[in-house]
């Protein structure tokens, strides 16, 4: 029996690399001939340094600009001439301060440690770098990061702009005599799964500004200033940079997407896809007799392109039944069988309350470890 161990992590409880451990040793006690991969995945948000790394790839620890300004432990991971950034760790909600649990900071909260990440796998001769961007906490049209790459933003003072996205409305030159020379020579895959412009109803600032803490004038004052951006831009770089706001894409990250196609020359391509090649999943299930996945909550949100969809394709592609886990599923026993899906385990069913289920994961995943293995 040769079974491949492939899940995201399960919000609040367990890592996917923990899930991932929890489950194939459940597998081994109930069938120690066994042959289990463990292939932890993430859908190009938080955990997708972590996948790179279980991947091969080597850990680069650097302290950058946190979303506030003050600094904050990230790194970036390399695998020969390749590098992974996780927007995430460097601007990601988790490092943005918050009141009564709501994050602050809207308005000026900064993507720059996320270019200082950049920069660092720039200078160290990467030539493709693969940039996850869920889980941001800014709205800044990514112009922090571009900043850290050697872009300038000026005032009509020519003085360089403060951060955050609300300032951008005084933007009134560009200067891009000093961004980093080797952009020009380096493959930038922009790993984001939604597919939003920068700007208007379903941009940037519309959509995903309240998650982070935006009030309604926040929104209209925060998208009023993207696109003073994207004008300002397009004077200096060319008109790409003003049709590039329009791509799929761009309004991913509070507007990174947009910084990476119009000044990086990035390629959108599906997060969990980007991470699943990194991990070597497709190889890595041919030939298997079985392939695990799963997240905390299965969802409808998971059936749009998370990671149980992503590793579902995979399976099928090889006619390898896939079985997910999760701490609850909101879809029925139809949705799911029509999904794909040969079985569906939730640890929410074998724990009296949903806050055990969440608190006691890694027990509970070994449990459904041992009964897969069973049948």
């Amino acid at each position: 029996m040769r079974v491949v161990v492939a899940p995201d992590k399960f919000k609040g409880s367990v890592t996917a690399h923990e899930a991932a451990a929890e489950l194939a040793a459940g597998i081994a006690e109930v069938r120690p001939d066994a042959v289990v991969e463990v292939l932890p995945v993430a859908d190009g948000g938080e955990g997708t340094l972590d996948a790179a790394l279980d991947a091969g790839f080597e850990r680069h620890d650097l302290t950058v600009t946190g979303p506030a300004g003050g600094p904050v432990p990230a790194a970036w991971g390399r695998r020969g001439d390749e590098a992974v950034v996780e927007m995430s760790l460097a601007s990601g909600l988790a490092v943005l301060p918050t009141q009564d649990g709501r994050p602050v900071l809207a308005r000026t909260a900064t993507s720059r440690g996320t270019g200082e990440l950049v920069a660092a796998a720039l200078d160290a001769g990467c030539t493709r770098v693969l940039l996850g961007v869920g889980g941001s906490a800014t709205t800044d049209g990514g112009a922090g990061m571009l900043a850290a790459l050697g872009l300038r933003l000026l005032d009509v003072n020519g003085r360089d702009l403060p951060p955050g996205g609300a300032a951008l409305a005084k933007l009134h030159h560009v200067d891009a005599a000093q961004l980093h020379p080797r952009i020009r020579d380096v493959e930038f895959v922009l790993a984001a799964d939604v597919d939003n412009p920068l700007l208007g109803p379903r941009g940037a600032a519309t959509v995903f500004g309240p998650q982070k803490g935006a009030s309604e004038r926040d929104v209209l004052d925060l998208d009023a200033a993207l696109a003073v951006f994207r004008d300002r831009l397009a004077d200096a770089l060319g008109e790409p940079a003003r049709q590039a706001a329009d791509a799929p894409g761009a309004g991913a990250a509070g507007g990174v997407g947009y910084a990476g196609l119009a000044v990086l020359g990035a390629r959108r391509r599906p997060g969990i896809d980007v991470v699943l090649d990194l991990v070597g999943l497709d190889a890595a299930v041919a030939g298997a007799d079985l392939l695990l996945t799963g997240e905390g909550s299965l969802d409808e949100q998971s059936l749009g392109g998370k990671t149980p969809l992503g590793v579902l394709h995979v399976g099928r592609r090889h006619g390898v039944p896939v079985v997910a886990v999760c701490g609850r599923t909101t879809l029925d026993a139809a949705t799911l069988r029509e999904a794909g899906f040969a079985a569906v385990h939730e640890l929410r069913a074998l724990a009296v309350d949903p806050e055990t289920s969440m608190r006691e994961a890694p027990r509970l995943l070994r449990e459904v470890g041992r009964r897969i293995a069973s049948q």
